[in-house]
């Protein structure tokens, strides 16, 4: 299954050497690695719309580098192939050879049999386990904050709640529970409660990856 219809030229490039002076555009290492994590989230998505708000974000991301991203069928092998706008021809949705003039910018990653070990379907297991110990313990409303926090930890990073980080996590108070968890009244009171009492309770449940 693949993100895109676009078709990707196998040749090499057509221009000449004199493109000498063309700026090389580097997509650093951690944008690769989120690029990377947001297309495997996808692919394990089971729900449409966030699988499709996940490649938005990876567009989103690319974007700022003027990179692009599909996936590739290589002989049954999916492969993740982003590079720099400028060589696609956007009336016709291919890419155009006579615009390259350094293939080495683009970048591969196949995806098939590599990963992180923990999915999205572990990791969005563990987070609602959580959110029911929660639930029982401290009553529907931060049972509810925490449901929505999971939501957000599982689909958006593929990560589990205790492993947020404090941007990560204010992301989540000012956009996303406003914006898309619907909170109630005694929710929004409770937001910052909420927040201690899962972080305490995935301290005292969830055994320590960590190390610590």
């Amino acid at each position: 299954m693949t993100d895109s219809n676009e078709s990707l030229a196998e040749t090499g490039p057509d221009s000449d050497d004199g493109n000498d002076d063309l700026e090389t555009t580097e997509l650093p290492a951690d944008v690769v690695d989120e690029v990377e994590r947001l297309t495997r989230i996808a692919r394990e998505t089971p729900d449409e719309n966030e699988a499709e708000a996940r490649r938005e974000r990876r567009a989103t991301l690319l974007s700022e580098y003027d990179f692009t991203a599909r996936v590739r069928d290589d002989d049954g092998t999916d492969v993740l192939v982003l590079h720099p706008a400028e060589w696609h021809d956007t009336e016709q949705g291919v890419i155009r050879t006579d615009r390259i003039a350094d293939l080495s910018r683009a970048i591969e990653i196949p995806l098939e049999g590599t990963g992180d070990p923990d999915d999205w379907n572990d990791v969005a297991a563990h987070n609602r386990a959580l959110v029911e110990r929660v639930r029982e313990d401290h009553g529907d409303v931060h049972g509810d904050n925490a449901a929505a926090l999971a939501d957000f930890a599982s689909n958006h990073y593929a990560k589990r709640i205790e492993e947020l980080t404090d941007a990560e996590l204010r992301e989540f108070r000012t956009e996303y529970f406003v914006r898309n968890a619907w909170p109630s009244a005694e929710q929004r009171e409770a937001i910052a409660e909420s927040i201690e009492l899962i972080s305490e309770t995935a301290d005292r449940s969830v055994p320590d990856r960590r190390g610590r």
